[in-house]
Parts: structure tokens; C-alpha cells; sequence
């Protein structure tokens, strides 16, 4: 049968633009290629601030209504109240170091690299054979013992806090801050690995001992351990590498390691200890940063103040007593070119100084 009559017609809507589409519209600066949506530290943002400033937006600024996501069991998004220090805009903090995701993995290849061949080239001139027994004794007892300290702090301390911050700046300067800690605990782990298969007489067994029950270092055991319970991530970062670094941390590093490995023959461990106190360099670089926009805070500032002495009035005698306990094994080199004394004033004056740079007062406790 032969169809008689046209098929019925299907009616489409036709597509109108309203010049309400994603890209329609054009204002000011839309084609420039230096528009930015935030305000950059300096005259020109850079990649830096690019790539890490407001990636994770925040309903005071952009976001109308609200988080998009939360916790089951609290706030949603960053919340300000997982710490009890204040600041009128956390989204001022810039990380003097610009890390991100580029920088971290180049610069910390660089040091791998730094260290591997360092460990190859004292194999190849057999250096570790030249060392004296008590120098061998010191390094397989204290260098061992401090890499747990620091793997603690990496893995406990500054990993566990890597999200607690308001803003991705301070939470992306608090995971390189990790990853220098447990790649610096890595490298004391394959210097002592070394050691122990180069036929000299070390015992690369008895750190954990040493960590574990020696007097001298059960003080400091306890300050991580402790700092580990913490639960304001700022009062971490303050604890850690403000007080702790400072008295505890740089005391052994810098004032002992560095200041008399060659007199005892020992050129190796000077290049990798090297690299922790780099790594913190650059880790006190943005802590002082960010402790010095908090107590500079025109609305807080004052407040901040009187709650980061609060928290030096703990951690300050702690990390003392720390100190103190250590001062055994500044006599156990052969060669002891420089006194405990001596180095925990450095280490204190030190202290001073940064304190100063932050907008505080040195602590009564720390002339006890």
C-alpha cells in the first residue's frame, strides 16, 4: 500500500544563545594572560602562587554556599577550629621556598643524588677504614638513635598534620616538611647499612637499643613521643620546629656532628648530616613565616603571643632536659674539639634570635 500522505513533521526546539554560556561573556582582562583571581604577594604571582594558592577554595572567598564535602564526624572542608591560634586571613601565607609539586621531587633528587654519591665514593677510597673504634662506636649508638627521632617526627608528626592546616599553602609546605624528615631518616638508614657490610668493626644493630633504653637519650625519646600526641597542628609545627629543632635537633646535627666528624678522620657523615640541616633551613623558612604573620596579626596578634609563650612554657623545659641528657656523648669521640657547653650555648643564642625575628620573648626557662 502506498502511503498517500506526508509523515507527520517532528517539531525541534530552535537553539537560541543568550549569551549566558560557560565563556560568552567578556570583561575586563578576560584575555590577558596575567589575570589572576587572588592577590599575589608581590607585584607578579608566580608559578608557585599559581599552582597552590585557593586550589583548595574556601566559602570565605569563593564558595557561596559552602563546603562541597565534609567529615563524618566534624566540620567540612579546612576548619580554622583544629587550632586555638587565630589569624584575620590565613590566606596571606606564602611559603618563602615556593614548593610545589615541581620543586619537591627536583630538590629532593638532587640531595638522593648528593648522598648515593657520597656513599660511592667512600667505598671506592675504603674510608671508613681509617676511623678509629671509638668514632665508629659514636656514630653506630648516636647517628643510629637520631634517625628514629626523625623518622618519628616524619611520620607521626608533620605527616599526620599534612591536612589540618585552613589553606593548601600551609598544608603543602607541611608535606615537604615530612617528606625531608623521612628522606633524611632513609638516609641515615642506608649510611648505617653501609657501615655495617664494610667489613670495619660497626654494629649496625644497636640503635635500637641505644633509642630504646640508654639514659642519655630517653629524654629526647620522650619529647617526640609526647609531641606525637599533640592534636593542634600548629602548636606541632611551633613545638617541633621552633623549640625542638632548635635545642634538640640542631644541638646534635650542627653544634656536634658537623663541628667534629673530620677531626675524628670522618669527611662522609658531615655531607649527609648535611642534608638535614638543609632540609630544616628551609623547613624554618616557612615556619617562620607563617609564626611571623601570626603574632604580627593586626586583630590577633597579641593573643597569638601570649599563647605561643603558653606553649613555650611546656616545651621549652622538655626539650632542655633533652639536651642536658645528651651531654654524655659529647665525650665519647677521641678527638673532643668542642665542649657541651659551648655547643648548647650556640644552640641557645640561636634559639634567641629566632624568637626575636618572630615578634617573641625568650623564656625564663631557658636560663634554668
Amino acid at each position: 500500500m502506498t502511503a498517500t500522505a506526508d509523515p507527520a513533521r517532528r517539531s525541534f526546539p530552535r537553539i537560541e544563545f543568550t549569551d549566558a554560556e560557560a565563556g560568552a561573556l567578556e570583561f575586563p582582562s578576560s584575555k590577558s594572560r596575567t589575570y589572576n583571581y587572588y592577590k599575589p604577594a608581590k607585584l607578579r604571582a608566580t608559578t608557585y602562587e599559581d599552582v597552590t594558592v585557593d586550589v583548595q577554595p574556601d566559602p570565605e572567598r569563593y564558595l557561596s554556599q559552602g563546603w562541597i564535602y565534609g567529615f563524618a564526624n566534624g566540620p567540612g572542608g579546612y576548619p580554622k577550629e583544629w587550632t586555638v591560634a587565630k589569624s584575620s586571613d590565613w590566606h596571606q601565607f606564602r611559603d618563602p621556598n615556593e614548593e610545589w609539586d615541581q620543586s619537591i621531587y627536583r630538590n629532593n633528587a638532587a640531595v638522593v643524588r648528593q648522598v648515593d654519591l657520597c656513599l660511592k665514593n667512600a667505598k671506592r677510597a675504603d674510608a671508613y677504614e681509617v676511623w678509629n673504634t671509638p668514632w665508629l662506636t659514636f656514630i653506630a649508638r648516636n647517628l643510629g638513635a637520631w634517625m628514629h627521632a626523625e623518622h618519628g617526627l616524619g611520620l607521626h608528626v608533620f605527616t599526620s598534620i599534612q591536612r589540618s592546616g585552613p589553606t593548601n599553602m600551609i598544608n603543602t609546605a607541611v608535606a615537604v616538611n615530612a617528606a625531608h624528615k623521612l628522606r633524611f631518616a632513609q638516609d641515615l638508614a642506608l649510611f648505617n647499612l653501609d657501615l655495617s657490610e664494610s667489613g670495619v668493626p660497626f654494629d649496625g644493630t644497636v640503635h635500637k637499643e641505644v633509642w630504646q633504653s640508654a639514659p642519655e637519650w630517653q629524654a629526647t625519646r620522650e619529647v617526640v613521643e609526647r609531641l606525637t600526641a599533640v592534636g593542634d597542628w600548629c602548636e606541632l609545627l611551633f613545638a617541633t620546629n621552633i623549640v625542638y629543632e632548635q635545642l634538640v635537633g640542631s644541638l646534635f646535627r650542627s653544634e656536634l656532628i658537623m663541628q667534629i666528624a673530620a677531626r675524628n678522620g670522618d669527611y662522609i657523615t658531615p655531607t649527609i648530616v648535611g642534608t638535614g640541616e638543609h632540609d630544616y633551613d628551609r623547613d624554618l623558612a616557612y615556619t617562620r613565616a607563617l609564626f611571623r604573620m601570626l603574632t604580627r596579626d593586626e586583630e590577633f596578634g597579641e593573643a597569638n603571643k601570649e599563647l605561643f609563650s603558653a606553649w613555650m612554657s611546656t616545651w621549652v623545659p622538655r626539650c632542655i632536659e633533652a639536651a642536658r641528657s645528651l651531654q654524655p656523648i659529647w665525650s665519647q669521640p677521641s678527638d673532643k674539639a668542642i665542649t657541651f657547653a659551648t655547643s648548647l650555648e650556640s644552640a641557645s643564642t640561636k634559639f634567641r634570635t629566632l624568637l626575636e625575628e618572630i615578634g617573641l620573648e625568650a623564656p625564663k626557662e631557658l636560663e634554668q
